[in-house]
């Protein structure tokens, strides 16, 4: 397969002689094999052969709008070419996104809790691991932010390509999405000095082996930030949704922020330190043009917003940092 629209011969190259290079014993094969058997591939590589090749005059990742070029550089026709060409894309969840003067207005004002992360991080010369990450919204701001590598693994093939759509305007850089879950690569060898799991925890049947399995992938002093949801309630209490929590399937353990950092300490970490605890509202998470399906407005009970639909407490989430 051609890796060259995803950027991963240069990954691969780096991989070769760093730490990472038993991924290539199964990585490459494996992210071929689970790209080609999407049936909506075709269709996605052929809205990237469309978009046209342009050397924008600047890029600043730093930005909450993550910037690539001007307007003023562009026709307006072309600005409409790409912009319809990029809405074959959709759902765009993470972002916003703005090449050209495109505003892609995600579903997800990513930059709100970016903004609530970066104070308390530093990711200047880092080597990052990006546990379900998206579309790499966060990843380009992590390179934003100093990291000299950012490696993403998501097993969602569309936010794949909307990460190759923006790869292609930005260019080669050292950030890279793989279409993996945290099951599917090696296990860890402690290569990286930051690890990030935003949105995954409350996902996964068994929140102390994840836990587990991302600090086998964590340097001896790294940083891991670990990002999900949360419930108002004494430490050691749990949520335990039956069924649907906020529409969503699969959520599996909600604890305290006291709880969450329980675990971590449980798993062997230190300097755990709550970062931020915020209700998710419908002006972070909404419907827009570049998201038609359903959004937050949707998954509160109309007649009580500190209610989900199906009776439990409303999404709050919390930022956690630890070292090993």
């Amino acid at each position: 397969m051609n890796f060259s629209p995803f950027g991963y011969e240069h990954l691969f190259a780096w991989m070769a002689d760093s730490s990472l290079a038993h991924w290539l014993d199964s990585v490459p094969q494996k992210s071929e094999d689970k790209l080609a058997r999407h049936g909506d591939l075709p269709r996605w590589l052929a809205a990237l052969e469309a978009l046209p090749k342009l050397s924008p005059s600047h890029i600043d990742l730093s930005k909450a709008c993550i910037e690539i070029g001007y307007g003023n550089e562009l026709t307006e026709a072309t600005r409409k070419e790409i912009r319809e060409t990029l809405l074959a894309f959709h759902p765009w969840r993470k972002g916003p996104f703005c090449p050209y003067g495109i505003h892609i207005d995600t579903e997800w004002r990513s930059d709100w809790k970016w903004a609530r992360i970066e104070d308390a991080i530093d990711l200047k010369e880092k080597t990052v691991l990006d546990v379900g990450s998206g579309n790499g919204y966060y990843g380009w701001r992590m390179l934003g932010a100093g990291a000299e590598r950012v490696i993403g693994i998501d097993p969602t093939i569309s936010y794949v390509m909307q990460y190759t759509a923006m790869r292609h305007f930005i260019g080669e850089r050292a950030m890279h999405i793989l279409p993996l879950k945290l099951d599917e690569i090696p296990e860890g060898n402690k290569s990286f000095d930051t690890v990030f799991s935003m949105g995954v925890i409350y996902h996964r049947k068994d929140h102390m082996e994840h836990i587990e399995q991302l600090i086998q992938h964590l340097k001896p002093g790294g940083q891991l930030i670990i990002e999900g949801l949360v419930i108002e309630c004494h430490q050691g209490e749990l949520l335990h949704p039956n069924g649907r929590y906020a529409k969503m399937k699969n959520v599996h353990t909600l604890p305290s922020p006291a709880t969450l950092m329980l675990w971590l300490e449980k798993a062997g970490l230190s300097n755990i330190e709550l970062i931020d605890v915020s209700p998710t509202t419908a002006d972070e998470q909404r419907r827009t043009e570049w998201m038609h399906f359903e959004s937050m407005a949707n998954y509160l009970d109309p007649d009580n917003p500190n209610k989900t639909v199906e009776g439990h407490p409303a999404p709050i989430r919390a930022i956690v940092s630890a070292s090993l």
